[in-house]
């Protein structure tokens, strides 16, 4: 279904609804969210405004990790999402967003890219393990 993001149902001083002046607009429309979580690797890829094409992460076990102290970066296996600052409920269900700190390997990240807008997860090692 259709997610739609107009201004044409505005309330009058008085409270009254005012009456749409014109038709809904196809550059109006939007999509439900999509909520990355840990799992086998699937992207979708959508058609977004301009004819451009965005990859969006479904699933992704699988994160680009950078450790600051060295400068390095390694793929590494997300073993869970510990919290995520976005939504207490995106913490409940494990979703991948921007901010989120997930559990790797090398330690904890907080993830950097925006998963369902760039296609890929990157993140920064905050508490690398002893």
């Amino acid at each position: 279904m259709t997610v739609w993001h107009t201004d044409i149902h505005k309330r009058k001083k008085t409270g009254g609804r005012k009456g749409a002046h014109r038709k809904k607009r196809r550059y109006e429309r939007g999509r439900d969210p999509l909520l990355p979580v840990v799992g086998e690797p699937e992207r979708l890829v959508e058609r977004v405004r301009g004819g451009n094409l965005k990859v969006r992460v479904r699933y992704d076990k699988f994160a680009n990790v950078t450790d600051p102290s060295t400068g390095k970066t390694s793929r590494v296996q997300i073993l869970k999402v510990l919290q995520n600052p976005a939504n207490p409920d995106f913490s409940r269900m494990g979703v991948l967003t921007r901010g989120a700190l997930i559990e790797t390997p090398l330690g904890v990240a907080r993830v950097t890219s925006k998963p369902s807008s760039d296609g890929v997860i990157n993140a920064v090692l905050v508490k690398a393990k002893a």
